[in-house]
């Protein structure tokens, strides 16, 4: 009833915001790892309209006005970086969600783009799906005019703050959003990082996006529990050396 719940209002507020919502949900599968890639703060509404989600989150955004009010009712999973063992309880919680069949979601590029490319991808955000033994469900979201070209209107980066946000999407008639899934990934094995390129290049295929090069990011700063898979790790305090 509350999954249900969700969908609905996450529907109703992309209507009262334009927005109409095309989603391809072919290989869905119960108890995935939604990996998905990040334009805006109404990609959650996307998700939540047709998959209601648990989303995996910073412990920051937990003290965002509106974002972080709507993020901590709709049972997002604050992630306390930093901290070993609060990652240790974070992976137990992820493992249990999803042995329930229900769905988790992450944003592997660790921040928002304008939707017009793709950052790297954080490959030990995967490991709690993994270990446990779940599979990865790359997910593609794009953002369109009604004449067919990509809008730029929901983009949610850089200096641009959420009222100008929303000011843009408000502004615009009609919005078209897209959520394409494509198929399962980890299923044999395969380690994050293999993982994570393959879901990159899948999200980019299905959004019609360029696959460029693009080196780890710093200051992730992701917990040593989340990121162990056997292989040590660097520093908490720089971004891992094999999150790529």
């Amino acid at each position: 009833m509350r999954l249900r719940f969700r969908a609905g209002w996450s529907a109703a507020l992309l209507r009262a915001l334009g927005v109409k919502l095309e989603a391809d949900l072919t290989h869905v599968a119960p108890g995935v790892l939604l990996v998905a890639n990040h334009i805006s703060w109404i990609d959650i509404l996307v998700i939540n309209a047709v998959l209601p989600t648990t989303f995996v989150s910073k412990e920051e955004i937990r003290h965002w006005p509106v974002i972080g009010r709507l993020a901590a009712k709709n049972d997002t999973v604050f992630l306390r970086r930093g901290s070993r063992g609060h990652a240790r309880i974070i992976n137990a919680q992820i493992a249990e969600i999803l042995a329930q069949g229900k769905h988790v979601a992450v944003f592997p590029e660790g921040t928002t783009t304008d939707g017009r490319g793709l950052l790297h991808f954080h490959a030990a955000l995967l490991q709690p799906a993994l270990a446990a033994g779940r599979p990865v469900l790359p997910a593609a979201i794009s953002y369109w005019e009604p004449d067919g070209q990509r809008s730029l209107a929901p983009r949610y980066d850089g200096d641009i703050s959420l009222g100008q946000c929303t000011r843009a999407i408000l502004g615009r008639k009609r919005l078209i959003a897209r959520l394409v899934t494509t198929p399962l990934r980890g299923l044999n094995g395969e380690d994050r990082r293999q993982v994570a390129a393959e879901a990159r290049e899948a999200i980019a295929l299905a959004a019609g996006l360029p696959l460029a090069s693009n080196p780890p990011e710093t200051g992730v700063d992701l917990p040593d529990a989340m990121l162990s898979d056997g292989r040590p790790t660097g520093s908490r305090n720089q971004a891992p050396a094999d999150s790529a």
